[in-house]
């Protein structure tokens, strides 16, 4: 049964796929790929893409209406975050789909055969798209998992690719929770496997994957780091801040977890964000004034609350604005902790819900420090004036992505 978090309401019941569902799948994929697919040219494959693309532009209100509400997130974000860049994925591959042989002059380009491909209920259309349209444009075919909570949207993208006559097999959606993606990866069909998801199932699909010669792309978990220093634009720095940890209700694995403030501006930064999080609206989804939606899940809401009362029992300080959560659903309000040291749950381990720990340094290079004592890598934040600050950070922080100023 998948659910609106919301309400607790059953939306529809979803099939648990077994070990035939996935072979049939994979079989599936297989024989688009030796077959259709394979025969489709470079640029007739960029036709699809931007087919695929031009219908999820043309039915993106009601899959974004979809989106809020078996996921939870605002409407606004859906409408205006979700769908679009879900359909510049498709325009975007679509213009590389015949140009890759130019791209890699050297090296003749070719398609590793079927990707296996498992997604996170966090932005579950936009996931699916940046999966599925590079693995398309490069003429592979793509047996896709989606999450267990968010599956509605990715079987809803099965009838867009019937409206764009996608040859049979080249896409193939399965369901069900994870042992159905664990299937999938055990599959020695695949060729390819791209995760996204905790750090804890990457490590198990990494150890499935040892020695069997199946690419692999991980996705995996985030503590960014978010860096203010005393010389930043404090203002825009807030609205930064907010963006980074509530957008989607922190459900974001870059974000921007953990807020490192420079001593001499801390005051006046927590006081600044105190009074922004008491103008922004928890409830309804599908209201477009909605700032923070629903919890995806119980289970997501049950892991969020223990590691806030770690936070409390730690000695952390917590803030959380006058806030009336609506009665049914999984709700959690927007939550900063001051006070908070470095060896605190709240500051090493993701919490991905709509959590700010903050902590404070002296130097930049104590900055550097703290922000990099973390065993995540995945992203971080800079705030400050000087463009050669920003160049010097970006050099010593252990990120694979570094904002400045956004």
């Amino acid at each position: 049964e998948t659910i609106d978090p919301s309400t607790e309401e059953p939306l529809a019941e979803i099939a648990q796929a077994g070990a035939e569902d996935v072979d049939a799948a994979v079989a599936a994929a297989r024989g688009a790929f030796e077959g259709a697919w394979s025969r489709v040219r470079p640029a007739e494959r960029a036709k699809y893409l931007f087919r695929i693309a031009r219908i999820l532009q043309e039915r993106s209100r009601e899959l974004a209406v979809l989106e809020s509400l078996n996921g939870g997130k605002p409407i606004r974000e859906s409408r205006d975050v979700d769908l679009p860049l879900a359909a510049a994925h498709f325009f975007y591959y679509a213009g590389w789909a015949d140009k890759l042989e130019y791209a890699f002059p050297n090296a003749k380009p070719r398609p590793l055969g079927v990707a296996a491909q498992v997604i996170p209920w966090n932005f579950p259309l936009l996931m699916l798209a940046w999966k599925i349209a590079p693995a398309l444009a490069a003429g592979n075919t793509v047996v896709l998992k989606p999450a267990e909570t968010t599956p509605l949207t990715a079987l809803a993208f099965c009838d867009v690719l019937r409206q764009a006559e996608l040859p049979a097999g080249a896409v193939n959606i399965v369901t069900g929770d994870g042992r159905a993606g664990a299937e999938l990866v055990r599959h020695p069909g695949i060729d390819k496997v791209a995760f996204t998801g905790s750090t804890e199932v990457g490590k198990a699909i990494q150890r499935e994957l040892a020695g069997r010669g199946v690419s692999l792309t991980l996705e995996l978990g985030g503590k960014a780091a978010n860096i203010v220093f005393d010389d930043a634009p404090l203002d825009q720095a807030i609205e930064g801040i907010v963006n980074g940890i509530y957008f989607n209700q922190g459900h974001v694995c870059c974000a921007g977890s953990r807020l490192l403030v420079q001593e001499s501006v801390a005051e006046t930064v927590v006081a600044k964000l105190k009074r922004r999080l008491a103008t922004l609206r928890v409830g309804e989804p599908l209201d477009k004034n909605t700032d923070i939606g629903a919890i995806n899940s119980r289970a997501q809401l049950d892991k969020i609350e223990e590691l806030v009362e770690a936070g409390r029992d730690e000695g952390a300080d917590i803030y959380q604005p006058p806030c009336a959560l609506p009665e049914r659903g999984y709700w959690f309000p927007p939550t900063v902790f001051t006070n908070v040291a470095q060896s605190y749950r709240i500051a090493q381990e993701e919490i991905f819900g709509p959590v700010l720990s903050i902590l404070t340094f002296r130097t930049p290079e104590e900055a550097i420090e703290k922000a990099n004592n973390t065993p995540y890598g995945l992203s971080a934040g800079v705030w400050t004036d000087k463009g050669s600050r920003i160049l010097w950070a970006a050099q010593r922080l252990r990120a694979g992505v570094v904002w400045a100023n956004t």
